[in-house]
């Protein structure tokens, strides 16, 4: 899919190599040999062949109880891009030991998809943890999935809160990272130290360093979140201690690394524009280290690449990052063999993030009063946010903060634990700067390792890059003892959710196997199914089917470790599990009555054949929108493409030339295309039989559906269904299994108190006020406006937007009302 809109943006352009002469400097231009040219083809191959995918959630909201509904929405990224082609996401509610709990497969959509977790009331309270991630992504370290803390309490005891660890600390540890990777004997370097309690959060210290001789030749202290950094010349034969302790007094001696008579390491001054570096040898006149190459990479990509001759002074240079987007760049040092020597992580720090604000707000504090306000993102490129409203008194913010930015920018590439993240991009101040290079001395950089792709060991693709589900299995003859080679499996796929019914027909291969691609259902499916020979060489056929790793829940091992939680205010803690806890009776009269259940839609309901062909197939962001809908299963379209249908249809719509490959616009701009609810182009809906159409929706300007959408409308086009169709419905010599699908997602329930119903003489206690995962902006006003009724008793509000944009950039706006 093409943005036009991305022509104003030039972030995309880092990720076209950038090796001018300018880039590189005097110094790096010498002819490329074999051992450079073995390491940039490394890379290059590494980042085509195995591109790397991330997911974030937002929340609702940081704490639960139990009865409460978990709301979030996932956003996917594939080397910092909007991963548009991303079609299955799964998220996990794990506990304290790495049990499945609850799980959900959802369709993701534009880089994008939503759902819940509905907390029963009788559910084990304590620490769990959300854990998200596609299929491809679990050919990687697991540690790169996104994981998030949540701590669920019990309403039901809102007089004895859970204890909490706040007693002063009983045990600490120090660890030292010298920058490069090595403390070089003669060689003044930075030594960084990352401090944190037995709870494994940040803890302050101070100290000293000492020689053999008990010599101080070094002051600790810590400058940020337990970390800091000290100057040290190691002298030759000299080995090193650090004198460490916590407020308490408590006291260690820790053996700092052992100082290296060889070799190199890289030093790195960040000054914001550019990033300069040098390579200091352990031994000036070692020969073995005067030709080296640094290079930098950001997300896979080499962006600098420069060739180092220490005999000659050449040593340092500079990277300039105007063309950089904000994020992590990994510089490493290579010898002349092509091996790596040192490695220093830098972090580029640019206000290039989405310009999220809000604007005439008008807020009622009033029990159940209306509020607005408006979102204002100036930017003419697409985006795709949600928006989170909750009770500012009650809704407590976790102080370990994580949340798109610092997710997508740093967490989401280090390997370790970072405290409160989020505090790093508040602003760009020099302590916030200064700060996160502390990070990046102290955390390490591990989606690949340099030794494992020059030598060829790329990752092992477990897992396919999924397009929707797939039914894969094998098929035998002669109770078992051949495979059907040459045969075909026939499916009847029954769902019950719609009472729809659709059919395939598959081939087996030398090997017996077989695949149905592309499926795309909720919640279940029955699937019946008959292998057959088609030379009627055999008259048993057993078909046994490969098991996705979704249908099992084994065990997790949490590489991400649930910390027991901080202090939170105890007064405020109490006011939120009464209200909990008093929600819960509310939901529990509304689910005892079937007229409120009916008005609140507190469970998902099933959708009957005597439901509108729009109902039974649109779903989320389409299932509503200003426009035109045309149900074909109750016309006879004498047409020949959707285009030929729809011109002079629609007011507005210009549809002309070539049918077959018509220009289109609407209001000066050209619709968005979808087939089935996923992005399709003209071909692909020009060669879709009109018979074979079931509805037809048209999406007035702007539409702006998640990546979909545009200042010139939308045309969504469903094929049929099943139930739609007439075919062979028998069953007679199928087997029977059930399959799961993508799971429901329930409707958030936010009250128009202006319309009297039964339902409201219910009290009123909400605190999440407001969620919406597809936030629509206006392409021309570059505003949206929220509607939202109070609850009974809230006096201030916290709203939070979160979001991507299509050309890869992030954003959020916090603000309490």
């Amino acid at each position: 899919m093409e943005f036009s809109s991305l022509k104003k943006y030039p972030r995309l352009k880092w990720l076209i190599p950038v090796l001018s002469a300018g880039m590189l400097t005097a110094f790096s231009l010498v002819p490329a040999d074999d051992w450079q040219d073995k390491v940039t083809n490394a890379l290059a191959i590494f980042g085509k062949r195995f591109p790397q995918e991330k997911v974030y959630l937002h929340f609702d909201k940081d704490l639960y109880a139990s009865g409460e509904t978990i709301w979030f929405k996932a956003y996917i990224m594939i080397q910092n891009q909007p991963s548009l082609t991303a079609s299955n996401l799964y998220v996990e509610l794990l506990d304290k030991d790495g049990n499945v709990v609850m799980k959900k497969r959802l369709p993701a959509a534009g880089a994008a998809a939503a759902g819940d977790f509905e907390l029963p009331e009788t559910l084990k309270t304590g620490q769990y943890q959300i854990r998200a991630y596609t299929a491809w992504m679990l050919n990687y370290d697991p540690e790169f999935l996104f994981y998030k803390n949540i701590e669920i309490f019990d309403p039901a005891k809102k007089n004895t809160l859970p204890s909490r660890d706040t007693a002063i600390a009983r045990d600490f540890a120090v660890q030292f990272f010298p920058e490069g990777g090595y403390m070089l004997q003669n060689a003044a370097g930075v030594v960084a130290f990352k401090a944190i309690d037995q709870n494994g959060y940040p803890i302050a210290v101070a100290g000293t360093v000492q020689n053999s001789k008990k010599e101080t030749v070094a002051e600790i202290k810590t400058v940020h979140d337990g970390m800091g950094t000290f100057e040290l010349t190691p002298a030759a034969g000299e080995s090193y201690k650090a004198i460490v302790r916590v407020a308490t007094g408590q006291q260690k001696e820790i053996t700092l690394p052992e100082t290296q008579t060889q070799g190199a390491a890289l030093k790195v001054y960040n000054r914001g524009s550019r990033i300069f570096y040098q390579a200091s040898l352990a031994n000036p006149d070692d020969s073995a280290y005067y030709r080296m190459m640094v290079i930098a990479q950001v997300q896979n990509q080499m962006v600098y690449k420069a060739v180092l001759d220490a005999s000659e002074g050449r040593i340092s240079g500079f990277i300039p990052t105007q063309s950089l987007p904000s994020g992590i760049i990994q510089l490493t040092l290579f010898s002349d063999k092509g091996q790596p020597l040192s490695e220093r992580l830098a972090f580029v720090r640019k206000a290039d993030q989405i310009d999220i604000s809000f604007m005439n707000a008008e807020i009622s504090t009033n029990p159940r009063g209306k509020s607005s306000i408006e979102l204002f993102a100036p930017d003419s490129v697409q985006t795709s946010m949600s928006i989170s409203i909750t009770d500012a008194d009650q809704v407590l913010k976790d102080p370990d903060e994580h949340n798109i930015i610092s997710n997508m920018l740093l967490t989401s590439d280090l390997k370790g634990y970072i405290y409160n993240p989020a505090w790093y991009f508040k602003d760009t101040t020099r302590d916030k700067l200064q700060a996160l290079d502390l990070v990046m001395l102290t955390n390490g950089w591990r989606r690949f390792s340099w030794q494992k792709i020059l030598n060829n060991d790329m990752p092992k693709i477990r897992f396919p890059y999924e397009q929707g589900m797939s039914l894969k299995g094998t098929a035998v003859t002669n109770t078992g003892r051949y495979p059907l080679v040459g045969g075909k499996v026939d499916f009847i796929f029954k769902q019950p959710l719609d009472s729809s019914t659709s059919f395939a027909s598959v081939p087996t291969n030398d090997k017996g196997e077989f695949e149905v691609p592309n499926l795309q259902f909720m919640d279940t499916v029955l699937v019946f199914f008959q292998g057959n020979d088609k030379q009627k060489r055999w008259k048993d056929v057993q078909v046994t089917f490969e098991p996705h790793f979704f249908d099992k829940s084994p065990q997790v091992a949490l590489p991400y470790p649930m910390r027991v939680p901080e202090g939170l205010d105890n007064a405020a803690m109490t006011r939120f599990l009464n209200t909990a806890s008093e929600s819960n009776k509310v939901n529990r009269s509304m689910s005892n009555k079937t007229v409120y259940l009916k008005e609140v839609n507190i469970r998902d309901k099933k959708i009957t054949p005597q439901q509108t062909t729009e109902q039974r197939y649109t779903s989320g962001m389409f299932s509503s929108g200003d426009g035109y809908t045309f149900d074909l299963t109750k016309e006879t379209a004498y047409q020949t493409n959707v285009f030929q249908y729809l011109q002079s249809k629609v007011a507005g719509l210009n549809i002309s030339g070539d049918l077959n490959n018509p220009s289109m616009s609407w209001r000066g701009a050209k619709p968005s295309l979808y087939l089935n609810e996923m992005p399709a182009d003209v071909s692909m809906l020009a060669n879709v039989n009109i018979n074979d159409i079931a509805l037809v929706k048209v999406f007035r300007p702007p539409f702006m559906g998640g990546f979909g959408g545009g200042a010139g409308g939308a045309i969504a086009v469903y094929t049929k269904k099943g139930g739609d169709n007439k075919g062979d419905e028998t069953i007679r010599g199928f087997e029977r299994m059930k399959k799961a699908g993508y799971s429901l997602v329930k409707e958030f329930y936010s009250p128009d108190y202006a319309v009297k119903k039964e339902v409201h003489a219910l009290p009123d206690k909400r605190l999440t006020l407001f969620w919406s995962p597809y936030i629509t902006v206006d392409s021309i006003t570059h505003a949206s406006t929220i509607h939202f009724y109070n609850n009974d008793f809230s006096k201030h509000f916290r709203i939070v937007v979160e979001g991507i944009a299509a050309d890869g950039r992030v954003g959020r706006a916090e603000q309490v009302y």
